[in-house]
C-alpha cells in the first residue's frame, strides 16, 4: 500500500467512527449579517469593512453552551473558523492586530472554544482560510474572489506573494503550537491557479506534520468543493489531505478511489442557506431532513459536518438550537446505527437506507410499505432483529403472500400481519439486523 494512503488510513480511524460533526462559521461578517462572503459579494472596500472590528463585542459568547448543544445533538467533533477569508482572527495571533484579542471583546475565542469542547469529550478542529482579502500582499485586482477584483486602483504591482505565504505559514504555526492537541485542520480553499505549489503545499504539510503528526487535514490545498484532487488516485500527493470535502451536496454513491476503495469524506452542509450568520435567512432544514442527510452520508461511507452560524453577540440562532435538540433526541435512541458504521455494500432498498457495522446491518425505514418490509436477498442469513429505539424484538415473517419471493427476508412492525400501524418513527425507524456468520 502507498505510504501516504497507509498513514491516512491510520490517522482517520477516529474520524470514520465519529460520523457527525459541527461546523461553526463566526466572525466580523456576523455584524452585517449577510453571510461570510459579504465583503466579496458586495465588493466592500477595506475602509468600509474595518469599522465592524470596533463593534465586535461577542458579549454573549459562551462556548460551553455551544459544546453542550453539540454533545446533545450527538456530534463527535467540531470545527471553528479561526480565520475566514476576510482575515479577521478569532485567536491571539502576534502577526496582525486584526484579531479578537485586540477587538472590543478582548478574548481569545479559539482558546475558549477548544477548552469548552474538549471538556465535553468532543474532538476539536480549526478552520483556517489560506486566502486573505485583507492582507496587502494577497492578490487584489483581477483575483477571482477578492472584493477589489474590479478596482484598477488596487493594482498588484507591489504585492509580494512570498511575503503573504510567510504570514500564512506563521499563523498556522501559531495555531499548531499554542493551542495544544488539535484533531483536525480544515484549510479553505484552492481555485484556478491558486493551488498546490502556489501555497507551497508540500512544505506547509511538512510543517504541519512535524508539529502535530496525528492531525487530519482536508483536501483543499490542492482540491476544492469542485475537485477532490489526487486523494482519489492510488498515488496521492503528500498534501492531498486525509478526507475529501464535498460542499452543500451528498455524493450520489459516496467517494471512492479509482480502484473502488472507500475514501474518508464529509459533506459540509449549512442548516439554512448561509455559512455565516444571515439575519433574513430563515429557510432552515428540518430535523427530519438533517437526520436523513446524516443517514445518507453514513450509508455511503461518509460524515456529515453540519454548520451553524452564530450572530454577532455569539449566540447560535434559536432555530438552529431547536433543530439540533430534536436531532439529538433521535441520536440518543438510534446513535448506534450511525457511529462506527458505513457502507452496507448492498443496493439501496425502496423504503430507506442501510448502514452497517461488521456483521450488524441497520435498516433505516423511512417510507411505509404496502405489506411487509423486504430485506432483499437476505433469506436464511438473519440470526435476529431488534427495534433500535427500545431493543424490542422484530420477528422475521413467512406470511403466506410472501412465499413466492423466498430469496428475500421480510418483517412487519406489528406481530399480526393483518394489523396496519404507522412506522414507529416517521423520521427514520431503525431495525438492527444481526447476520449469521458465514
Amino acid at each position: 500500500m502507498n505510504q501516504v494512503i497507509k498513514d491516512r488510513t491510520e490517522r482517520t480511524k477516529w474520524y470514520n467512527s465519529a460520523r457527525f460533526g459541527m461546523f461553526i462559521h463566526w466572525g466580523l461578517y456576523a455584524i452585517p449579517a449577510r453571510g461570510e462572503w459579504v465583503r466579496s459579494v458586495y465588493e466592500i472596500p477595506k475602509e468600509e469593512y474595518e469599522p465592524y472590528f470596533d463593534e465586535f463585542y461577542a458579549e454573549n459568547y459562551n462556548p460551553k453552551e455551544w459544546a453542550r448543544l453539540a454533545k446533545e445533538a450527538g456530534m463527535k467533533y467540531a470545527v471553528l473558523t479561526a480565520k475566514h477569508h476576510d482575515g479577521f482572527c478569532l485567536y491571539d495571533t502576534k502577526l496582525t492586530d486584526f484579531n479578537s484579542v485586540k477587538a472590543p471583546c478582548k478574548r481569545d475565542l479559539v482558546r475558549e472554544f477548544l477548552e469548552a469542547f474538549r471538556a465535553e469529550g468532543i474532538k476539536v478542529g480549526l478552520y483556517y482560510s489560506i486566502i486573505d482579502w485583507r492582507h496587502e500582499d494577497f492578490p487584489h485586482y483581477g483575483d477571482m474572489h477578492h472584493p477589489m477584483r474590479n478596482n484598477e486602483k488596487c493594482s498588484n504591482e507591489n504585492r509580494n506573494f512570498d511575503r503573504y505565504l510567510e504570514y500564512m505559514f506563521g499563523q498556522i504555526k501559531e495555531l499548531l503550537t499554542n493551542y495544544g492537541h488539535l484533531d483536525l485542520m480544515w484549510f479553505d480553499f484552492s481555485y484556478g491557479d491558486m493551488k498546490c505549489d502556489k501555497w507551497k503545499a508540500k512544505e506547509l504539510m511538512e510543517m504541519v506534520r512535524s508539529i502535530q503528526p496525528h492531525i487530519i487535514i482536508d483536501n483543499r490545498l490542492e482540491g476544492s468543493a469542485e475537485d477532490a484532487g489526487s486523494i482519489r488516485t492510488l498515488e496521492p500527493t503528500t498534501y492531498s489531505g486525509d478526507f475529501a470535502s464535498p460542499e452543500q451536496m451528498i455524493p450520489p454513491e459516496g467517494i471512492r478511489d479509482v480502484a473502488g476503495n472507500p475514501l474518508p469524506w464529509e459533506a459540509c452542509i449549512t442548516l439554512n442557506n448561509h455559512w455565516g450568520y444571515c439575519s433574513y435567512d430563515k429557510h432552515y432544514k428540518s430535523a427530519k431532513m438533517v437526520i436523513r442527510m446524516l443517514v445518507e452520508c453514513v450509508s455511503k461511507g461518509g460524515n456529515l459536518l453540519l454548520n451553524v452560524g452564530p450572530n454577532a453577540k455569539g449566540e447560535i440562532p434559536v432555530e438552529s438550537v431547536v433543530i439540533l435538540e430534536e436531532v439529538g433526541r433521535w441520536m440518543k435512541q438510534n446513535g448506534r446505527s450511525i457511529y462506527d458504521c458505513g457502507y452496507a455494500e448492498l443496493p439501496k432498498p425502496e423504503w430507506g437506507r442501510f448502514t452497517r457495522k461488521g456483521n450488524v446491518l441497520y435498516a433505516h425505514v423511512m417510507e411505509e410499505q404496502a405489506g411487509a418490509i423486504c430485506l432483499p436477498n437476505l433469506a436464511g442469513k438473519i440470526e435476529k432483529m431488534r427495534l433500535v429505539k427500545d431493543n424490542s424484538v422484530i420477528d422475521e415473517t413467512f406470511y403466506w403472500n410472501l412465499k413466492e419471493f423466498s430469496e428475500h427476508s421480510f418483517f412487519f412492525f406489528s406481530p399480526t400481519a393483518a394489523d396496519c400501524y404507522p412506522l414507529p418513527d416517521e423520521i427514520d425507524t431503525v431495525v438492527e439486523i444481526f447476520l449469521r456468520e458465514e
